[in-house]
């Protein structure tokens, strides 16, 4: 960590796909994260005197980590604009890079949803939230398809706007300034190093769509929203909605029309919020991570942390539970957005709405397993370097005793009827037999009779259709002198096959 009497190094974070930016200053008694607004450049957000007042006040009381999200300001440029359970992760790989596990939060704007998701994916790692000017959702559910067509031509005209003489970002974000023509300058060059046209187009388009309502009654994390009444950019009602809809979330409304938190009356939400994450903030024990995640698919479903099954009321819906379930018939490979979509609102069709829903249920599925899911723009699948599932112990079993030992039961017997579970269930099945043939076999000619027995009613459990399995039960029981057992064997035998119109040999015994 450094003082800030001069702009701080830029150090980066590795996540996937991209290099985050980030800051890491302050020799205060709290640790801060913040998640910024749509785009800024923390290296040249120090020129402004107006900024670096705010930046060192942070830094008075609290150890203050600020970045710069992936395809905006220093962070790479390259990268596109991800979906909101994606740019959660990036808010992980920085707090992994900065060697911080548990932090409180200060969020301004558009950076609200992602807090709110971080929130609600990884509440260990949150010991408070303070959002400043900030929403959980803009559009109500019933927007109508008109004003979402104003709300995209007026986006057209920001993002062709940004960066040139004709841009109305002060005008709307920090108007107490916008009399200053040094600063406006500025910010224009600022603006044209905060993100490209593309991006910026991209962050819009998601800043428009995100709404993560669903979560915040859920929410179990110490709240503090600040908002000014005049707010030109995000209107008031959605901090008092916000507020209103967090449990026992302290709410603050203060004048002024600004937008960004450094224009303004800088002190006295400064002070509001130095006080909430110094003095009143509610003590809560550390909490280790996990050593193990598991994921149990043959003979039922279930996750198991450090060998305690997560309760089914943790997963809060169905959705979350289907969604964890086809990740891991997928063994690792992607699932696209789009089929998940499918699967989990079959007969639903607003892919914009739906695509934040998946959100909500892809961060619900983060949570219950610590992390475990990697996801881009288009697609969706399971860390098998994070989280560890029973079928790929199952294939990557070497010897047939591995194999059948790890066979505990069919592949999710609760979605037979589901298409996408019917090949890892048919592959899992056959592994397990064939192995469990070939082990009996062996078995047999060593005269372990009782295995062989027990493993035989294995196979027929799998496949009471198998007639080795079933050949294979009554010699062993022969063998062993349970001829009354053999002879119940050989009737469950006849049975089976003449369902399938096949006859059998009687009795020999």
């Amino acid at each position: 960590m450094v003082a800030p009497t001069q702009v701080p190094p830029i150090r980066f974070a590795e996540a996937r796909g991209a290099r985050l930016a980030y800051q890491d200053f302050g020799e205060g008694p709290a640790t801060v994260v913040s998640i910024p607004p749509t785009a800024q450049n923390i290296e040249m957000a120090w020129e402004r005197p107006e900024i670096r007042r705010m930046l060192e006040r942070f830094a008075s009381f609290s150890r203050f980590i600020v970045f710069d999200k992936r395809g905006t300001g220093c962070s790479d440029r390259r990268s596109r604009v991800n979906p909101i359970d994606e740019r959660v992760e990036d808010v992980r790989a920085v707090m992994d890079a900065a060697g911080v596990d548990r932090a409180h939060f200060f969020v301004q704007s558009e950076g609200g949803p992602m807090a709110l998701m971080f929130a609600a994916t990884y509440p260990d790692r949150v010991l408070s939230l303070t959002l400043n000017g900030s929403y959980a959702g803009l559009l109500a559910p019933d927007t109508a398809e008109d004003e979402l067509e104003a709300i995209r031509h007026r986006q057209a005209v920001f993002v062709d706007q940004w960066g040139t003489p004709d841009s109305h970002v002060v005008d709307r974000f920090a108007p107490s300034l916008a009399g200053d023509p040094e600063f406006r300058t500025w910010h224009q060059r600022y603006e044209r190093n905060a993100a490209s046209t593309e991006s910026l187009r991209e962050l819009l388009d998601l800043a428009t769509t995100m709404d993560v309502r669903e979560v915040l009654p859920g929410l179990d994390v110490p709240t503090l929203v600040l908002h000014r009444t005049g707010d030109r950019a995000i209107p008031v009602e959605r901090g008092r909605e916000l507020a209103a809809a967090i449990p026992r979330a302290r709410y603050v409304e203060l004048p002024g029309e600004d937008h960004f938190c450094y224009a303004g009356d800088l002190d006295t939400w400064m002070d509001e919020f130095e006080r909430f994450v110094t003095g009143e903030v509610r003590p809560r024990d550390p909490t280790s991570a996990p050593t193990s995640v598991r994921i149990v698919t043959l003979g039922r479903f279930a996750v198991e942390i450090d060998d305690d099954e997560v309760p089914i009321a943790a997963w809060g819906s169905r959705r979350a539970r289907q969604l964890c379930k086809r990740l891991v018939a997928a063994r690792g490979w992607p699932v696209t957005r789009d089929e998940l979509i499918d699967l989990l609102w079959p007969d639903e069709s607003d892919m914009a709405r739906l695509s934040a829903r998946l959100s909500v249920q892809l961060s619900t599925v983060r949570r219950v397993l610590r992390g475990g899911v990697i996801a881009d723009r288009d697609s969706v699948r399971l860390d098998l370097e994070e989280v560890s599932t029973d079928i790929e112990d199952l294939f990557r079993a070497s010897d047939d005793a591995a194999i059948v030992a790890a066979y505990s039961g069919e592949f999710l017997p609760e979605d037979v009827y589901e298409d996408w579970t019917a090949g890892p269930r048919d592959e899992a099945r056959s592994r397990f037999v064939a192995a469990a043939r070939r082990l009996g076999e062996r078995l047999l000619d060593d005269g372990d009779h009782h295995r062989v027995a027990v493993l035989a009613r294995h196979m027929i459990d799998a496949d009471r259709y198998d007639e080795a399995a079933h050949r294979m039960l009554i010699d062993a029981l022969k063998r062993s002198g349970q001829s009354g057992q053999a002879l119940r064997a050989h009737r469950a035998y006849t049975e089976a096959m003449e369902e399938i119109g096949m006859t059998v040999d009687s009795f020999a015994p």
